[in-house]
């Protein structure tokens, strides 16, 4: 596999279609409240924002280390500990964060080493709840930016530390630069005083301070007079590098956790082994919703290894993926799971016990049918004139379970008024207070190790098994207890991406314009679920995720309206790698392809008349187009572009179909993201991307009868096999801008373009994931 940076192509003038005129809509009715919300909250967001350089506590260091702020330590021998606040599950934040510092602080990566951030608001992502706010990206108005400024205060005023939403590298790109910087500042006004000297004749250098005279002394020497400065430093004695300057940021830097992974010392939330520690497993009720009405635990009591068998009622919060049920420990984990399996369990069903896709399926067609729903973006009229076609359409997604590869687990010690936690978490603040609350102590008495994460996609951004493994350690005497579910366990009793469906609509002039876009989606409301169960918070509201992807597109379409219609999920639903768009980019981009073919035209000069305010997206698709050449013999290119995450991406895959099986053997993906911290990381994230994306779209799917998940295992929930794998090419667009996502853009457009390659194939338009042929 292979990723390129091009010199930025030149355009000549291509036929565009005037930009929308966009009207206020809801959104900036809420927002504008928001604003003006009362004296009280007025007062408190022109405050400026909480200073994010200095945890409430010192570092935590050892071996003579010297916090110099809270995300810098420096070693007597110039070894330098950067605090990472973001979870490490295959994404490369343990890398690229860690540059940011490196590249500020002038150090040597090779020096760096990794320190766990502890639970301080600091480390706080910020920026999600900024970018969750629902305008359309090209909306610049000052009502978007004030609202941007309470989202991004009041993100810093909760505290969630929470890796997701493509924002670790966005989020870090100040705090953690500035932290370097000043880090750096200090400790060449440390050198400056020792040497009596103007801190101007000084300069930085792979972990040293050199004087112009010669003099040099490293970091270590330096840095317990440094951290005394700290009081006396000026904002004028810290500057960030310009992009010119940069030595670090933006070099294809080798991931420093490259030999852990490959001699297998990495440690994955499943690794943990303390002294003392016994072993559980958990039987849940079969049927969503159900509980226990009764179980007998004497049954085995005498199998090897059993130690006692505990009831875990369903954890706090509704619709949580770990189900009510009864977990039985032992002394090894496999002699846990064959008691549980044999365990003899009576279960009340309960409401949901006829539940099945079927009548999911009619639920959302009854509201598409019934409801108006809530207008993300509206411009223009669907009243037009000069209509010579109109094409519909109805697009379906079904329930995506997440499969990560190391399972659901979470180890938990009740002891002393004190809890211990080893985990493999997405959000290490929320699951100390869940710890917190199922044990009834206070949040300072729990403490938390986050492990290497297995996979997360967004599974590891519940806390419903940090809820069963403290409730199971709580009746353990004090014993350290991991908690461990098969595969079986994970993939029934997942937070499932939602499903959907979308009616789209637009009519077309006599010259295959677009004249009017209307588009009508509903599915479940993600964020109504996961607030409530897992912040305590009321899930109301519009939730940006429902829509994303369908009311932000980058087209210019002068007439359009994009709403969506709340369908309350009796499964449990949750954030699924690339969430909203997963599924909104198919609905969008499959029907755009629809478009260009009642209109006579290629799909990609249909595209490109649509992109004229957007330079940036129009040199993405003309990258990916160019790269892709011509299809080899019997195969045909499908094509789409998608923004998500503050990232543009076009893939073009090759497919062919034989015997009624699709396959994709080439992927040529292009992405700007912005200045590309480290391009490695974000080919390979490309890469996972674009794989993650095509088992959902040619195999994945979750069906539901009598209230069951039907689906268990890989068996019948497959994921591409490497014999399936397509050669994935990567194309990094050059740029300054501001970083933006990397993680999750690479995954929604490979959907659509297969299902356009298929449809130049065989003449049938595929409008439901999986792409199955008739």
């Amino acid at each position: 596999m292979t990723h390129t940076r091009p010199q930025q192509p030149k355009h000549a003038n291509r036929p565009t279609q005037a930009a929308p005129e966009r009207k206020p809509g809801r959104r900036r009715f809420l927002a504008s409240g928001l604003l003006a919300g009362g004296a009280l909250l007025v007062g408190w967001g022109y405050q400026p924002p909480r200073q994010r350089l200095h945890a409430a506590q010192a570092l935590a260091t050892e071996g003579g280390a010297v916090g110099l702020n809270g995300w810098v330590a420096i070693a007597p021998d110039g070894i330098v500990s950067v605090v990472v606040p973001r979870s490490e599950m295959g994404q490369g934040v343990h890398t690229a964060l860690p540059m940011l510092v490196a590249e500020e602080l002038d150090v040597p990566l090779a020096s760096v080493r990794i320190l766990q951030a502890p639970i301080d608001k600091i480390y706080a992502n910020v920026t999600l709840l900024r970018d969750a706010l629902p305008f359309h990206p090209d909306d610049n108005g000052r009502t978007h930016q004030g609202a941007q400024w309470l989202a991004a205060k009041l993100g810093r005023e909760l505290g969630i530390m929470f890796t997701g939403g493509s924002t670790s590298v966005k989020d870090a790109w100040m705090p953690m630069r500035e932290a370097g910087a000043v880090a750096r500042a200090l400790l060449v006004k440390a050198a400056a005083q020792r040497w009596r000297v103007p801190p101007a004749q000084c300069r930085t250098e792979d972990g040293f301070v050199i004087h112009q005279g010669g003099a040099r002394l490293g970091y270590g020497a330096l840095a317990l007079e440094a951290a005394g400065l700290d009081a006396g430093i000026a904002a004028s004695d810290v500057r960030l590098k310009q992009a010119g300057q940069f030595r670090l940021i933006g070099k294809p830097v080798a991931r420093l956790d490259s030999r852990t992974r490959t001699d297998g010392s990495a440690l994955f939330g499943i690794d943990a082994r303390v002294p003392g520690m016994v072993y559980a497993a958990v039987k849940m009720s079969p049927v969503v919703g159900g509980t226990v009405a009764a179980f007998d635990a004497a049954a085995v009591a005498s199998m090897p290894g059993v130690l006692h068998v505990v009831p875990v009622p369903g954890t706090p919060g509704e619709r949580t993926g770990a189900g009510a049920g009864v977990a039985v420990v032992a002394a090894g984990w496999w002699q846990a799971h064959q008691a549980a399996a044999a365990l003899p369990v009576t279960w009340n069903d309960g409401a949901l016990a006829q539940l099945s896709s079927d009548e999911v399926g009619r639920e959302m067609a009854r509201a598409l049918e019934h409801d108006s729903g809530y207008v993300y973006h509206e411009a223009g009229t669907q009243d037009v004139r000069g209509i010579a076609r109109t094409v519909s359409a109805e697009y379906r997604a079904p329930y995506l379970a997440h499969a990560a590869m190391e399972p659901i687990n979470c180890t938990a010690q009740v002891e002393g008024g004190k809890v211990r936690l080893w985990a493999s978490t997405q959000v290490p603040s929320v699951a100390v207070d869940v710890a917190a609350r199922v044990a009834g102590v206070a949040r300072a008495d729990v403490s938390i190790e986050v492990m290497l994460l297995g996979g997360g996609f967004g599974r590891r951004l519940e806390a419903d098994m940090v809820a069963q493994a403290v409730t199971v350690a709580l009746a353990s005497g004090g014993k350290p207890v991991q908690l461990i579910w098969s595969r079986e366990d994970d993939t029934t009793h997942d937070v499932y991406r939602p499903a959907a469906l979308a009616r789209m609509r637009a009519h077309l002039d006599a010259a295959g314009n677009i004249l009017a876009w209307d588009s009508k989606l509903a599915s479940g409301a993600i964020g109504h679920q996961y607030f409530s169960r897992n912040l305590g918070l009321p899930g109301v509201g519009p939730d940006k995720t429902t829509a994303e992807g369908a009311y932000d597109m980058q087209y210019a379409i002068a007439n359009q309206r994009i709403a969506h219609v709340a369908v309350d999920s009796p499964l449990p639903i949750g954030y699924w790698r690339s969430v909203g768009h997963s599924h909104n980019a198919f609905f969008k981009e499959g029907f755009i392809d629809e478009l260009a073919h009642a209109a006579g035209r290629d799909s990609v000069a249909f595209r490109r008349a649509l992109l004229g305010a957007h330079p940036r997206a129009l040199a993405v698709l003309d990258a990916a187009v160019a790269r892709a050449g011509q299809p080899a013999a019997g195969r045909a290119h499908g094509v789409a572009l998608h923004r998500s995450f503050g990232s543009t991406v076009a893939q073009v895959a090759e497919v062919s179909v034989k015997g009624g099986q699709i396959r994709v053997h080439r992927v040529v993906c292009a992405i700007d993201c912005g200045i590309a911290v480290n391009p490695n990381i974000v080919a390979q994230q490309m890469e996972s991307g674009v794989l993650f994306g095509l088992s959902a779209a040619l195999y994945g799917e979750i069906t539901l009868k009598d209230g069951r998940v039907q689906q268990s295992n890989f068996g019948d929930y497959p994921v591409l096999r490497m014999h399936e794998a397509p050669q994935v090419e990567t194309i990094i667009m050059p740029s300054a801008a501001h970083p933006e996502g990397v993680g999750e853009p690479g995954t929604p457009p490979v959907a659509p373009a297969v299902a356009a390659a298929v449809f130049k194939l065989t003449g049938q338009r595929l409008r439901s994931l999986p792409l199955r042929l008739a």
